[in-house]
Formats: C-alpha cells, sequence, structure tokens
C-alpha cells in the first residue's frame, strides 16, 4: 500500500503524530519528556520552521508547526532518529520506538489553526479516568449521558491546568513561552492584544471541558491530506495533479460545494433553503450545516458564511445537535444516508 500523498510548501502548517510502537511509552519519566522539549528547542534553527504547539502523552506527542524551505520530512526524521538512540540507551534498549513513520495532516493556518490548538492542548484531560474517553465523549455528543458535575468538570480543569507538558500553560500566560515556542500566531486568533488574547484563548479552551467536548476536527480531513477551506483545497489539486500515483487523491479532492448540499438537502425536505434557513432547530438546517462540515470540510466560520450569516457558535451547536438527534432517531440517520446517496449522484 502506497503512503499517502504529502503536500509541502513553504510556509504550510502540519499538525504532526508520532506514537510508540504496539502503543508502548515513549515517555518512562520527566527526564525522558525534558530531553524531547532539547531536541525539538533545535528544530527551528537546523530546519527552519515555527513551533506553534505541542503535548507529550505517554505514548504519543502532538506537534503544531509550520515548515520552511527545507521541507517537513527532514526535520521529523531527525527528531525522532535523535530522541530513538537517545531513548535507547538511557533505558539500554533496541529497535523501533515509534510506531512507522510520522503521521502529518496538512492544515490551514486561518481557519483550523486555533480549533486545532484546543486539541491539541485538550489531550491531557480526553482520558477514560477524567470520564472523557473515546467512548464516554461518544455517548455525551450523542446525548446518552448527563453532563458533567461540578466536581467532575473541576477535576479535569485541574489537570490542564497543571499539566506540564503542554503548550497550554505559555498560552494562557502562567509560564513565559521558550524562544523556540510561537504563541502569538495563534493565540491571536482568538483576541486581539496579548492580555486579552490570553484571557480569550483561556475561556476558548476551558469552555469545552464545561460544555462538552466537540468531535474531532480529524473527521473533516480529506482524501487524508488536508484541513482546511477552499484555498487551500486549490493548493493541494494543483500538487497532485498529473500524479498518476495519486489518483485516489484527486478524486477526494472533488469536494462538494455547499449549494449542492443545500440543493440535496431540500430537495429531500420539499422545501426551499430560504424557508427554513433561519428556523432554530429545524433539522433540515442543522442537517445542511452537518453535511458542510463532514461532506464539504468547510470551517465554522466559512459554513456561517455560506448559510448566511451564521456565527461560528450557531453552526457549532447545530452540528452537534443533529449528531446526537441521528443516535436518538433512526429515521434520521436514513434521512442523512438518503440526502448523502442524493448528493454522491449529482456531484
Amino acid at each position: 500500500m502506497s503512503r499517502p500523498l504529502r503536500v509541502q510548501f513553504p510556509g504550510a502548517w502540519f499538525h504532526v503524530t508520532a506514537r510508540g510502537n504496539e502503543r508502548r511509552a515513549i515517555f518512562r519519566g520527566d527526564g525522558d519528556r525534558r530531553h524531547w522539549l532539547e531536541l525539538a528547542a533545535e528544530l527551528p534553527a537546523r530546519f527552519g520552521l515555527r513551533l506553534h504547539g505541542y503535548v507529550l502523552m505517554a505514548n504519543h506527542y502532538h506537534l503544531m508547526l509550520e515548515i520552511g524551505e527545507l521541507g517537513l520530512s527532514r526535520a521529523m526524521q531527525w527528531l525522532n532518529l535523535s530522541y530513538t538512540q537517545w531513548f535507547n540507551r538511557r533505558h539500554r534498549r533496541a529497535g523501533h520506538l515509534f510506531q512507522g513513520r510520522f503521521q502529518a495532516i496538512l492544515v490551514e493556518e486561518e481557519g483550523w489553526s486555533l480549533e486545532l490548538s484546543r486539541y491539541v492542548h485538550l489531550n491531557p484531560v480526553r482520558i477514560a479516568a477524567l470520564g472523557l474517553g473515546k467512548r464516554a465523549r461518544a455517548e455525551r455528543r450523542a446525548g446518552l449521558s448527563p453532563a458533567a458535575s461540578a466536581p467532575e468538570v473541576a477535576a479535569r480543569l485541574q489537570v490542564l491546568r497543571e499539566y506540564r507538558w503542554s503548550s497550554y500553560r505559555a498560552y494562557v500566560g502562567w509560564e513565559p513561552p521558550p524562544p523556540w515556542l510561537c504563541v502569538e500566531v495563534v493565540r491571536e486568533r482568538a483576541s486581539k492584544g496579548q492580555q486579552q488574547a490570553r484571557r480569550a484563548y483561556r475561556t476558548y479552551v476551558e469552555e469545552a471541558i464545561r460544555e462538552g467536548l466537540e468531535e474531532s476536527p480529524w473527521e473533516r480531513v480529506e482524501a487524508q491530506l488536508f484541513l482546511g477551506g477552499a484555498r487551500l483545497k486549490a493548493k493541494v489539486q494543483k500538487f497532485v495533479q498529473g500524479n498518476v500515483r495519486e489518483q485516489p487523491a484527486r478524486r477526494a479532492l472533488r469536494r462538494r460545494e455547499f449549494r449542492a448540499v443545500i440543493a440535496a438537502v431540500s430537495e429531500i425536505k420539499g422545501e426551499a433553503w430560504e424557508d427554513y434557513r433561519d428556523r432554530y432547530g429545524d433539522w433540515g438546517r442543522d442537517l445542511a450545516l452537518w453535511l458542510g462540515r463532514t461532506q464539504c470540510g468547510l470551517p465554522l466560520r466559512e459554513l456561517g458564511a455560506l448559510a448566511g450569516g451564521l456565527d461560528y457558535a450557531t453552526v457549532s451547536a447545530a452540528t452537534q445537535r443533529w449528531s446526537r438527534r441521528m443516535a436518538a432517531d433512526k429515521a434520521l440517520t436514513k434521512v442523512a444516508a438518503r440526502t448523502v446517496k442524493l448528493l454522491n449522484a449529482k456531484t
């Protein structure tokens, strides 16, 4: 099976993940974590990239970075190989430490960096011990479990705020960012001005704990390649054009327009979009917005603009509401399937 194409150009943003072989720990103690950070600190000078965020978990890590002229692969190969060699010497072991190659998804900075950074920083609380394992999150989104109690929320916030092995504390101003970490670009997507941006970013991340974690942004990744809107899609299409090996990627990149989604939903519903677009809680509107995320891969703000000027929070609430509705009502699941089938037939 061929590797997914890695689209690269100077200034491109990536979310990078590397996991331990057989899900084993890649960090056995704080000394290991400190050394990994020492190596990561060398990446900007060695490879001309910028680090925008990170989190270290027991058996994997996440990075948000922006590449320069030297690209991504050389930097990540150096980081993982250097750390593996050091780790093996320290712990008197041999063999692979990481599970294959690192994984990297191209990310549109303007539309997705803020949401992605929240996803990265919430990793320490997205665990079963805090009631936020994968199954518990799915049940919560489907409305099958009650909202978290005040003590549960407090425990989760405490873990997030005290976790030392991520860039969150630097983002919210509780400790100074190291020279190799850039926090301003993403943080100012939350608000302008240093103090206001710190407060706004903290509110943005911690509200997700209070209100229940949202769906993963990775559900909107296209063709195993990228997370973004029309401009990034155009760059990716240009990159893969003419590459025979990338026929599956080119097919997946023929992304549906939101107007096609509206047409399909309106046909199923038997009403014009203008008649139900502004009805709060209308299943047709919620379905269209959900398809805009899952089938078109649109960022919340871009989707809101295309839907007639809806704000970010309204679009987010509508997509989550539709997910809960489908989980509780098989008839609506069938409606969604019919709509997707109609959409496929027309695009």
